[in-house]
Order: structure tokens, then C-alpha cells, then sequence
């Protein structure tokens, strides 16, 4: 096989689920947008609901199709961007809940689609999504009689449980939201950790659900090995790769293995990462180019005929700090080509 083999394990995102639920008093949904954070939406979903997730989101209309077509009707979907336009027949027909995003979302859905269901997303201080405050009291009382399943917001600093953003956007939330009887939603996976005063009546894990931080007690739920497709001898002096931006110090082993940028192995990782014989740590040497690495395994031993990028000597968090990014970047951008192999639920 010469594609990477991508192994992921449902057992250990339904885990996490329980971990981050057991965590409230209140109901646990599941994040599922960018397809399942590229874990594959429909046998994520499929393995959630069977653990007992009734309630999904994701990020735009279309991304409920994979889930609807996989378990049916009973669970509610719903759509971080709201009603956007276009998506009136989608939500109508897939039965999706969207949270409502600004007074424009509000009055159209209540023109196209009367007594369909609908949230709304109040912005607390992000200045990303939802009503502003101003926005929401002019037509909080007309939202709110027409029965919203959920008044939601979404918090910038939760990864930092000391960022005084975090109690800002609580004490801004509970202004907008006090007293108004719809259920309330405000955590996801790092709002969960900061305590139950973040809970309300419903949290929105997602990262957490697929091994990564800020949950750092998460299993992992993936793992990576690239397959070595030439091992070549090279000399003291001799350059390898693109631009001879490597040139060695010392006699060396150098494994070509397959896996790019087109596999969603940044460019920046050039020089940078490490992958894994067993525990020996081998360096990816020379540039990433779009489907192969160059890694020195002068030390590995015996010539690998794999290296593991993703595994248990190298989380998705260590290798995104590598990269300078996030576990979030690394899930969502596992390419295409790599041959999936799931376990679990």
C-alpha cells in the first residue's frame, strides 16, 4: 500500500463524549462540522447517537445531509450560520434547526418558514457570530414568543480558564439570557472544564470528542502511519529534496515516505516534524513537498518499512506545536488519500 493508513477509533470518541458529559448535570450534544473534524461525519454520528447523542451541530446546512442520511430523522441538527440564503429548502427538508444569527436571519426565517424551529446565537463579546446586545433587546420578546429550542453564545478564551474574557462573556450572557425560559447553551469543550456556572442547560463538546485539547485528559482517536516507499544511502556533503535545502552533516539512511501537503502535512512542518520508528524519533529532513517526505532514520535500526506521524509517541496537539497551529488545523485537514480504517461503535 502506498497511500498513509489513517486508523481511527469510535470507541475512544464515544469515551471522550462520556467523559466531557459525565463533566454536567445538564444534556451533552456533539460537534460534528467539517466532517466529524475530519474523522468522517457519518460513522462519528452513527456511534455517538448509539451512545445516546440526540442532539448535533454543525456548521453549515449542507453538512447535515451526510448525517440525515445516516439516522434518519430522530436526532436535531443544528447549523452554527443560521438561515443563510439558499438554504430555506435544506432546512425544510432535512428538518434542521438553524441558530439564528442576526435580526436579518430572524425576520426572513419567520417569513419563509412559520413554526419551524429555530435557535438563536447572541454574541457576548466575540464579535464573531449572533445578536449584539442592543440587537437581541429590540426583538428578544418577539423571538422568544415564538418558542426558540435554544439560546446559545460561544466563548473566545475558554482554552485559558484564567482570561478574564471567559467571566465577561458569562456575566454579559446571563444579562442577555436570565429569566427568558428557553433552555441556554454557552460551553463547549473548553467551557465545560471551566465549571458548571458555564453549563446551563446544554454543552456543545466538539475538539474534546476527538482527542484534543483543551481536554488533555481526551483518548486519542487517531492514528497515522506513512508508508516508506525508498530507503538510499547518502553521503557526508551529498543534498536532498527540493532547493538542497538539506545537506548531511554525516553518513546517512534517508527514507522517502509517502505523504504531503496534499495529505494535509504543512509545508511549514519542513525540517520540523518528527515521525516514529516504534520509539525512535526520526526527523523529517528537506522540504514537504505535495506527496512525499524525506526523514533521516540513520538511527532507527532496521530499515522501517512505515513511520508513524500520529500515535501514542506523538499526539495531534504535539504534532500541530510542531507546525505552530492547532490540534483543530491537524484533524480537519487529514487528506483524503490516506486509507481510513475505523474501529469501534
Amino acid at each position: 500500500m502506498s497511500t498513509g493508513r489513517l486508523i481511527i477509533d469510535l470507541d475512544a470518541v464515544v469515551a471522550n463524549w462520556r467523559a466531557l458529559d459525565d463533566m454536567t448535570t445538564c444534556r451533552t450534544a456533539a460537534v460534528v462540522k467539517a466532517d466529524g473534524y475530519g474523522l468522517g461525519a457519518a460513522n462519528v454520528v452513527k456511534a455517538l447517537f448509539k451512545a445516546g447523542v440526540r442532539q448535533f451541530f454543525v456548521a453549515v446546512a449542507e453538512e447535515a445531509i451526510a448525517i440525515r442520511e445516516e439516522l434518519g430523522p430522530k436526532p436535531d441538527i443544528n447549523v452554527f450560520s443560521g438561515h443563510m440564503k439558499g438554504d430555506t429548502d435544506l432546512i425544510r427538508e432535512l428538518r434542521l434547526t438553524p441558530m439564528l444569527n442576526s435580526v436579518e436571519q430572524l425576520t426572513q426565517h419567520l417569513e419563509v418558514l412559520p413554526g419551524h424551529p429555530f435557535g438563536v446565537q447572541l454574541d457576548t463579546g466575540m464579535n464573531r457570530l449572533g445578536m449584539e446586545m442592543q440587537e437581541w433587546a429590540a426583538v428578544a420578546e418577539l423571538a422568544l414568543s415564538q418558542g426558540p429550542t435554544l439560546v446559545m453564545s460561544h466563548l473566545a478564551c475558554a482554552d485559558e480558564p484564567d482570561h478574564p474574557m471567559n467571566t465577561y462573556q458569562l456575566d454579559n450572557f446571563r444579562k442577555m439570557t436570565d429569566g427568558i425560559g428557553a433552555p441556554r447553551s454557552l460551553a463547549a469543550t473548553g467551557g465545560i472544564l471551566l465549571g458548571p456556572e458555564y453549563h446551563f442547560d446544554l454543552t456543545r463538546p466538539g475538539v474534546g470528542l476527538y482527542g484534543g485539547l483543551p481536554f488533555a485528559q481526551a483518548a486519542p482517536a487517531v492514528e497515522l502511519d506513512l508508508p516508506v516507499i525508498q530507503i538510499r544511502d547518502v553521503a557526508e556533503g551529498e543534498v536532498v529534496g527540493y532547493g538542497n535545502s538539506w545537506q548531511a552533516e554525516r553518513p546517512s539512511r534517508i527514507a522517502t515516505v509517502s505523504g504531503g501537503y496534499a495529505d494535509g502535512i504543512f509545508r511549514f512542518l519542513s525540517d520540523r516534524a518528527t515521525l516514529y520508528h516504534g520509539n525512535q524519533p526520526c526527523k523529517v529532513i528537506g522540504r514537504v513537498s505535495m506527496d512525499l517526505l524525506t526523514v533521516d532514520v540513520t538511527d532507527a535500526g532496521e530499515a522501517p518499512t512505515k513511520l508513524t506521524l500520529i500515535g501514542p509517541q506523538q499526539s495531534v496537539d504535539d504534532l500541530a506545536a510542531q507546525a505552530g497551529t492547532i490540534g483543530y488545523e491537524v484533524l480537519t485537514q487529514l487528506g483524503r488519500r490516506y486509507s481510513r480504517k475505523t474501529f469501534g461503535k
